[in-house]
């Protein structure tokens, strides 16, 4: 590692002893986080423990605790690393994305397909984040805040531009649509093998929300 002498320069990664780590500190760092996460996938949040995501990256809890303080915060930083993916990832099919009356759909649609695969990439991660945010955490509550805030903030610059062009009510609120939408999106999308259960498929999901995203943005009536 680094020594500590030196101030850390800003989103500078600094190790429990305020150590700024080297390359081969962050290597093990990393090593540390992508463990973390494969350990996720099958233990429940609450039963992670340091000694297991130690031991699956093949080193000692003495030296994951120069990097984390304990199990959780690994989690939140796994949960931060993710945000920044989140964010452009999610954002893109909006920014990018043709609102033109032609290609409106097309683009519901992109959006509702980048949506449902982020959640499957990341779902068991994700899941601790709602979970922690509901219970509470208000660490969990910023990250959640962090990720979804852009894509709210991007429907609702496109429904407002829809609403001054005369195709939405005057009336209607730009960020309160948008932030309708995006909740049903990420509802839906962490929900989705429960629903389906019920009897219909990943596809029929993704078209329901394209069509819900259509009809909310542009105020018409989806394509058959």
């Amino acid at each position: 590692m680094a020594g500590k002498g030196a101030p850390a320069k800003k989103g500078e990664l600094r190790a429990v002893d305020g150590r700024v780590p080297g390359r081969r500190g962050l290597a093990t760092r990393q090593r540390l986080l992508d463990h973390t996460a494969e350990l996720l996938a099958t233990t429940s949040y609450r039963d992670l423990t340091v000694v297991d995501i130690a031991r699956e990256a093949g080193t000692s809890p003495a030296t994951f605790y120069q990097y984390f303080p304990d199990a959780e915060s690994a989690l939140v930083a796994l949960a931060d690393e993710l945000v920044g993916e989140a964010r452009e990832r999610l954002g893109r099919p909006v920014r990018e994305g043709d609102w033109s009356s032609s290609a409106a759909y097309a683009t519901c649609e992109q959006i509702a397909e980048t949506f449902m695969s982020l959640w499957d990439e990341h779902r068991a991660l994700l899941g601790v984040i709602d979970l922690a945010s509901t219970e509470g955490d208000q660490r969990f509550r910023e990250i959640r805040v962090q990720l979804l805030n852009p894509l709210t903030e991007s429907i609702a610059d496109v429904v407002d531009g829809q609403r001054r062009d005369g195709r939405l009510p005057a009336d209607i609120d730009p960020v309160a649509t948008a932030s309708v939408l995006v909740a049903m999106l990420a509802q839906v999308s962490g929900h989705r093998y429960g629903i389906e259960r019920y009897g219909t498929t990943g596809p029929e999901i993704r078209r329901v929300m394209a069509r819900l995203l259509f009809t909310g943005i542009t105020g018409r009536k989806p394509p058959a």
